[in-house]
Formats: structure tokens, sequence, C-alpha cells
């Protein structure tokens, strides 16, 4: 075990998981020649599988289908401040009209517990045996996870997988339909382009490797040593690993690209469900990006390693996109609100 890679560890945990929970209706179907189309129905953006989607999974228009939210975390404080803020949000939106959220769990994957087991929901488990992350923290995400549903009782029947750096900006309704989880899909997923790499743990019987959806494994809502690999997938390890694990198992992703948006590159709100902070957002003072340059106005939330960024932070110059102002205020308002916040 200690020898393995870290992407057949992870899709082992996550086969562990899948097989050992249920979380989801595993339904099988070929994609070989399917093409992405959209539903303007619900803004999902998704495969057209051969087996078209069956209408009795379709979520009815009233019907409210509530999700636990869970976000893996560490004891760090860069991840202890991401979690206040994301924590803050979702209270503020729980409760509005259109909101399917339910109950929260922070699942903090450092062993023991922290200051902060009073003022958010968690669950203390503990991380991957010394060694097993080779360095790659987030591979203790779904370790994380199977220890959860080890442990816990889960009233809902769906779950959203989360992560820290993630601000409701809009009530989130439950985007999946029955035994199609909804998931994102990030542009740098290419399963096509590390072929055979994936060939490894995605057996050509399992048919294209078109098969594995462009996703990681957050944000995803959904029913209850190899060096090559090491070297082709970097930091994206465990997101490769969940799109692999959940193809071996034949389970497709209703593709939203409302579920999220990633300022600076992402422009406008809209009627987006996420902020995902995972980018620096540099400026100069005429408002024209300086991406990959320190700006002259910046948001990084790898500047802020070791403590929380201040209350009032500085707005950005006129003509930054609304995503980073939007993100900045946000920010702004939990600080501002959560008490001793630069404790």
């Amino acid at each position: 075990m200690g020898r393995a890679s870290p992407l057949v560890l992870v899709t082992l945990v996550l086969g562990f998981s899948f097989a050992t929970y249920n979380l989801v209706t595993m339904i099988m179907h070929n994609r070989a020649i399917s093409k992405w189309v959209e539903d303007d129905a619900n803004g999902g953006i998704f495969f057209d599988p051969v087996i078209k989607m069956p209408e009795n999974v379709r979520k009815p228009k009233n019907a409210r289908l509530p999700f636990h939210v869970a976000v893996t975390a560490t004891d760090a404080t860069y991840s202890q401040w991401q979690c206040r803020i994301m924590y803050y949000w979702y209270k503020k939106k729980k409760d509005l009209p259109g909101s399917d959220m339910g109950d929260f769990t922070r699942i903090l994957h450092s062993g023991s517990p922290d200051n902060f087991m009073d003022e958010i929901p968690t669950i203390v488990v503990d991380p991957l045996p010394e060694g097993l992350d080779r360095g790659y923290i987030v591979l203790n995400r779904p370790w994380a996870f199977v220890q959860w549903l080890e442990k816990a009782t889960i009233e809902e029947d769906y779950i959203l997988m989360a992560e820290p750096d993630h601000i409701f900006i809009n009530p989130l309704p439950n985007l999946a339909s029955g035994g199609f989880p909804a998931a994102f899909p990030f542009f740098y997923i290419k399963p096509a382009d590390y072929e055979k790499v994936l060939r490894k743990f995605f057996p050509e019987e399992m048919g294209p490797v078109t098969n594995i959806d462009p996703i990681g494994n957050s944000p995803v809502i959904i029913k209850k040593d190899d060096p090559e690999t090491d070297e082709a997938f970097g930091w994206v390890l465990e997101m490769y690993a969940y799109a692999v694990g959940s193809a071996l198992h034949g389970v497709q992703h209703i593709l939203r690209k409302d579920f999220m948006l990633q300022p600076p590159w992402d422009f406008e709100i809209g009627k987006k469900f996420i902020i995902h902070y995972t980018y620096g957002c540099d400026y100069n003072m005429k408002g024209e990006l300086m991406y990959g340059e320190i700006g002259e106005w910046r948001f990084d939330k790898r500047s802020f390693l070791r403590g929380p960024p201040p209350r009032n932070l500085s707005l950005p110059p006129p003509g930054v996109p609304e995503s980073v102002v939007t993100l900045v205020k946000m920010v702004n308002e939990a600080t501002a609100n959560i008490p001793n916040w630069e404790a």
C-alpha cells in the first residue's frame, strides 16, 4: 500500500466509498458517440448519451431535495479562515427561496480538534498515513469523506462536496437528478490528452477515455508509486482520480457551467451559484489584468497563508470585472461580521 501511486490510492478509496455507501444509482451509458448539448430548461451542460436521461429521474419543479454541504479542511490557518468565510455565506443563503441546502459539516482531516469546533459544525477524521499523500495534501479529501460516511448520520439523501475557497453567491438548488450527480466542468481536465496514463486505471473494455467526465470531486452534488502519473497530473491528481473512479462505476454527471465561476477569468456573476477564488487577481490601477505579475492592486488567497486577510480590504480600481469586485465585497462583509476575526 505504501508504494502505490496516489492516483491508485484515491481511485481505490473512491471505489470503496461508492461501493460501500451506495451514494449513487449506478447507471452505465455508452458515450462513445456523444456530443455536448445544453439543456435550456435548467442551464445544464452535459454529454448527450446514447440512452437519454430518463424523464422519471428529472427533478419536479416544486420538489425540494435537500443536500448536505460537506467541506474537507485542515487545521492550518490558511484553511481555517477560508472555512469561516464559507460558513458565513452558507448561513446567509441556506434558507432563502430557491435553496436546497441542508446541514453543513466541516470534515477536519487533521486528526484532532481545532479552535473552531464551536463556530463551525465539524467532525474530526484522520489524515492519510504519513507519506501516502506524496506531498499532495488534497489526496486526504477522499479518505476524509470515507471516514465521515462511516461516522456520521446524514439525514439528507444528497451531498455537496465542497472546498474551503467556495463562497455561495446565490441560493443553491439541488442540481442533481436522481442517479445523475451534478458537477462543474473544468477546462483543464482533459482525459483525452492523457489516454496512455489513464489506461492504467481505465481499461479499454470500459470504453473510450472520453467516458471520463472533465470534472473534479468538487463541486459535486451526488446521491448518498507511479512517477509518470504524478508528473502528468500534479496538483489536479485527485481531480482526475475522482473522474476516473466515477467512470469506472458508470456514473455520468450533469455538467453545469453555472455551478461555479472563477475570477478573474469569469467576469459576470449572473445566475451562477459559487465563487471559487483559486486564482490570484492582479490588476493595475487602470483596471487591467496583470496575471502572472504582482498587481498594483491584488487579491490572492495565497497572500494569507499564515494569517487571515484583514478586515476592510480595499476594493479593486474602476474597470475590474464584477466577479472580482463581488468577491472582495463578500470577503469584507464576512470578516466584518465574524466575531474575533483577527484573533
